[in-house]
């Protein structure tokens, strides 16, 4: 089922697209609370663009492979050997298990970061933040069990 991407909510309802919007997108949903509008892509529209995406799904977080994989299907279609022949490289895609060729480069990685305690807020259980130093009596002077020579 689908979801808004902007509050969550499950509420969808289905807009009327003009002649252009029907060229480029198989569907375009309005979210009954926020009013915000989320776009399905007819699948040709993977095949645009800077970065390689997977056929089936979309996704830009695919990675490339040395050779073909035998457990995984191959994408069909005329579009994947025109791609092969013209240079393309192998790649595969986790989430729908597909093998598919492309001549576009990776997309970049991006990192979550986690957001730092001070701007943040204050902590969850009202205490303040506590800095903790670390001291160098940790690392004992004299091994344990040997007495030391001052006695």
């Amino acid at each position: 089922m689908r979801k808004c991407g902007y509050c969550g909510s499950t509420r969808l309802k289905r807009v009327h697209r003009t002649l252009w919007e029907r060229f480029s997108y198989l569907a375009i949903y309005e979210c009954r609370e926020c009013e915000n509008e989320e776009f399905a892509p007819r699948q040709f529209t993977f095949h645009l663009g800077e970065f390689a995406r997977c056929p089936r799904c979309g996704t830009t977080r695919v990675t490339k492979l040395r050779g073909p994989d035998k457990i995984d299907p191959m994408a069909p279609g005329l579009l994947n050997r025109v791609e092969k022949m013209a240079g393309g490289v192998l790649h595969h895609c986790c989430f729908c298990r597909l093998q598919f060729y492309d001549r576009r480069k990776l997309a970049p990685r991006t990192i979550i970061e986690p957001i730092p305690a001070e701007t943040a807020g204050a902590a969850p259980s009202g205490e303040p933040d506590v800095e903790v130093l670390a001291t160098d009596e940790t690392t004992p002077t004299a091994p344990p069990d040997k007495p030391s020579s001052d006695e």
